[in-house]
């Protein structure tokens, strides 16, 4: 193939963590590490978003940062620990190498972007997805190892930062851009991925994400991503997916396609309907 088919067929797939990857908010696992029930740390979570200082999705960041509860008790060592902890999706190791080996002719570069501080997400992933593919907020360290600041967040705006970065260094078009995601913080990244006429993927029924997202796809089984990926970009029929995914030892059980109307009604003014059907 030379270098110019390689370049057309080569794409960036990026994926949030927290409850993407995995099932559970990385917060509250380190809450629970730490002692701190679910409702007092939804209750500090919610109090720094209510800032309006900090980028949803790094709320954790800021608690470690700024709480004492958090700053005074946790070190790396207990982000690695909570990291253990997280319990992810089926199969995350098979997409992985299913993307990198390439299908049919087509590679694509799996990075994880994360709000999450990066050594709770490189510990999660340790052994599936390599530390370099994967990027989270970073925080430096006093002697101590206690935070003394953030250096980086890729949350918000910061994860279409850290997606224009990956696409310049990997020379990928901007149309070849394929995004994954769960929850509000992932906004800014599909609107970036959607206005470059990429593909953006939506794994829950949230409802300001999956509007914004060109496909929802649910599962427990990370490789179910893979399905709006062949759809779009491989141009494949039910028929081919169902074939690709029994030759890499996995058998379709369930498979509905569903479009989800969202409809809020509120009772009409007195009167209203006597008016417009006049």
């Amino acid at each position: 193939m030379r270098m110019n088919e390689k370049l057309l067929k080569r794409y960036l797939f990026a994926s949030d963590f927290d409850q993407t990857l995995s099932f559970n908010d990385s917060g509250l696992i380190l809450a629970e590490l730490l002692g701190v029930s679910k409702e007092e740390f939804d209750r500090r979570a919610t109090g720094m978003a209510k800032l309006n200082l900090v980028q949803q999705g790094a709320e954790l960041a800021y608690l470690l940062l700024h709480d004492p509860e958090f700053h005074d008790r946790v070190r790396p060592e207990h982000l690695y620990q909570a990291g253990k902890l997280v319990p992810l999706k089926k199969d995350i190791d098979k997409l992985f190498d299913l993307l990198a080996n390439g299908i049919d002719g087509y590679h694509f570069d799996f990075y994880v972007l994360s709000a999450a501080p990066v050594e709770i997400v490189r510990s999660a992933l340790e052994g599936i997805v390599p530390a370099t593919h994967i990027f989270g907020t970073e925080f430096k360290y006093d002697a101590q190892g206690r935070i003394q600041r953030i250096e980086r967040a890729t949350a918000g705006y910061g994860k279409v930062v850290r997606l224009d970065e990956l696409q310049n260094a990997l020379q990928i078009g901007p149309d070849h851009l394929i995004y994954a995601g769960d929850g509000s913080s992932d906004m800014h990244a599909m609107l970036h991925v959607n206005g470059l006429d990429g593909l953006t993927i939506a794994v829950s029924e949230t409802r300001k994400v999956s509007a914004v997202a060109q496909r929802t796809v649910l599962s427990n089984n990370a490789l179910a991503m893979l399905v709006p990926i062949l759809e779009k970009v491989l141009a494949w029929k039910q028929p081919q997916i169902r074939e690709f995914f029994e030759r890499n030892g996995f058998l379709v059980q369930e498979w509905e396609k569903v479009r989800t109307d969202w409809l809020t009604l509120s009772p009409a003014e007195p009167g209203l309907t006597n008016r417009v059907g006049a």
